[in-house]
């Protein structure tokens, strides 16, 4: 029997992630999905700043392509095309030196997912559909998944045999209840809807078109190409709407859309269509032994602030570097119990946030300018790991570091170990003379070492320190001064950079002292210390030794 190094159950974005991320790291991946087709729908749409630059380290730059803005939310007096009101979900900013993806875009899932997987095909992994994950067996060194295969029409079975297994399968599937994890939280009855994407005609297609009033029957109404000319995504509420009548048929979802928009409206087709209820629920622990769960299988909860498919995604990222690592040899087991330490926290915050969202959107109390008002914290730029047990921060020590949950702030001039590392143009690489940034150096592969010194030389003690380490996972990056190039000739780093326009050294919080950040796989600060002692310190906590 053949052993695949990872398997993934699931084919959601979470699962794409993971298994593009391993791929990146060269470990292969086989991945099954129970469905025999992929998932029609917009369903997650909202992708946030922080999930575009994870996209971006993974080199998936179609995601911010084909994403688009945030059209502006138009509401109407009841029983009326007269706006009420116009305005922004989150008001536009430019994007910022530190930020440089710093507005929401939308893209539907069924687009995201068909981008992802163009990815994995090209490295030659190709999502096997119909094939159902039944149970699993865990051993010391591999896991038994035991499979049914439906894509011919009959049920084949299969046991594959995987060093690790990790479960993006959802709330119903089969690895969590398998692990016996635990899946506490709630389920608000009173609290449903029903979505799915339409084509519809006689509507501008300028606005989030919302109708009916809050607390009360509603339908909105989001344009979108991605579902063909005239393309919709819908939402359908109210605690008077006969949902069972609605879904019942197609003519019944145009009739009560038709009922709540006073025009002359076109149904050309419904594509898709489904109904929400609200479960909001979360793990104990994000896996046991071998086996890891992640996304909607680790925790599902409201869909108001779109933080699902983002978390979904930040978990995958989060748990596949390391999973890397330790399948390569280069890491303990003992790395991969960070992924519950990491995730855990930001995980039971987002659902605290998300769940508030949810209650101020169905209660009938707030305007719908409030209920739809969406705070930076939504951006995840200031999700962090600072209590990690593997970071670590010299420059401001735990006993003075400034409580802030897993949410964070979204800062210029704050920066701690376990916070996203920021972005940092104008960069020259010393060289060739070509303009860089640090956004094009990040990647999963490896670990990034930022060494700030006002001249190569300085560098060159933490340089020889890396010698310790397996050269292929890790990057050496000196970062001059601007107007210091001319120092850099013989240094012996990956990469030299001088900084022309300043803005790693502000960033970075470097003054005149030398500092080593190191940037792990998931554009996490890993480590701010003062020198190679430091950095060694990180260093063995993440990395076996090559002795």
């Amino acid at each position: 029997m053949a052993v695949v190094p990872v398997l993934i159950a699931g084919a959601g974005p979470s699962a794409l992630v993971a298994a593009l991320t391993l791929l990146r790291n060269d470990i292969p991946v086989r991945i099954i999905e129970k469905e025999t087709k992929f998932r029609l729908g917009q369903r997650g749409a909202g992708l946030f700043p922080r999930s575009l630059e994870l996209f971006n380290f993974l080199d998936v730059p179609e995601v911010d392509q084909r994403a688009k803005p945030l059209p502006f939310i138009r509401t109407y007096k009841p029983g009326t095309l007269e706006p009420l009101n116009t305005f922004p979900m989150t008001p536009y900013q430019d994007p910022k030196p530190a930020f440089p993806y710093f507005n929401p875009r939308l893209l539907g899932q069924q687009t995201l997912e068909g981008i992802l997987r163009a990815h994995l095909e090209e490295l030659s992994c190709f999502v096997e559909t119909g094939v159902e994950l039944c149970s699993i067996e865990q051993f010391p060194d591999h896991v038994l998944a035991h499979v049914v295969n439906k894509q011919t029409g009959e049920d084949v079975p299969e046991t594959i045999k995987a060093k690790w297994l990790i479960g993006a399968d959802g709330a119903k599937g089969v690895v969590r209840k398998q692990l016996g994890l635990t899946f506490l939280g709630e389920t608000k009855e009173d609290v449903r809807l029903i979505t799915g994407d339409i084509r519809i005609g006689g509507l501008d297609r300028e606005h989030w078109h919302i109708f009916g009033e809050l607390g009360k029957n509603g339908v909105a109404l989001r344009p979108t190409e991605e579902v063909g000319p005239n393309g919709f995504q819908f939402i359908i509420t109210g605690p008077n709407v006969g949902f069972a009548k609605i879904q019942s048929s197609e003519e019944e979802v145009y009739k009560y859309i038709a009922s709540l928009i006073p025009t002359e409206l076109t149904f050309e087709e419904l594509i898709w269509i489904s109904e929400f209820r609200a479960n909001i629920r979360m793990v104990n622990k994000f896996g046991e032994g071998r086996v890891f769960v992640s996304g909607d299988a680790a925790h599902v909860h409201s869909p108001a602030g779109g933080q699902g498919l983002n978390s979904s995604v930040q978990d995958a990222f989060n748990l596949a570097w390391k999973l890397a690592l330790v399948q390569k040899g280069l890491a303990p087991a003992s790395l991969l119990e960070t992924y519950t330490a990491e995730r855990l926290p930001v995980i039971a915050e987002m659902l605290n946030i998300t769940t508030t969202l949810l209650n101020k959107t169905t209660s009938g109390k707030a305007s719908v300018e409030e209920a739809f008002e969406r705070s930076q914290k939504l951006f995840m730029l200031g999700v962090n790991y600072r209590g990690s047990p593997i970071v670590i921060d010299e420059v401001v020590p735990p006993s003075e570091a400034v409580p802030v949950d897993a949410y964070g702030l979204i800062q210029d001039g704050s920066l701690q170990a376990g916070d996203r590392a920021p972005e940092a143009s104008g960069l020259v690489t010393v060289k060739s003379g070509e303009a860089t940034r640090f956004f094009d150096i990040f990647r999963p592969r490896y670990h990034t070492v930022l060494i700030f010194a006002s001249d190569a030389a300085k560098a060159s003690p933490i340089i020889s320190e890396l010698s310790r380490y397996e050269p292929s996972v890790l990057r050496s990056v000196i970062v001059l001064p601007a107007g210091s190039s001319a120092q850099a000739d013989s240094a012996a780093a990956d990469i030299v950079l001088e900084d022309k326009e300043g803005y790693a050294y502000k960033h970075y919080l470097v003054g005149d002292e030398t500092r080593v950040v190191v940037v792990r796989p998931d554009g996490v600060v890993g480590a701010i210390v003062h020198g190679a002692e430091g950095m060694v310190r990180y260093f063995d906590g993440v990395f076996v030794s090559r002795s």
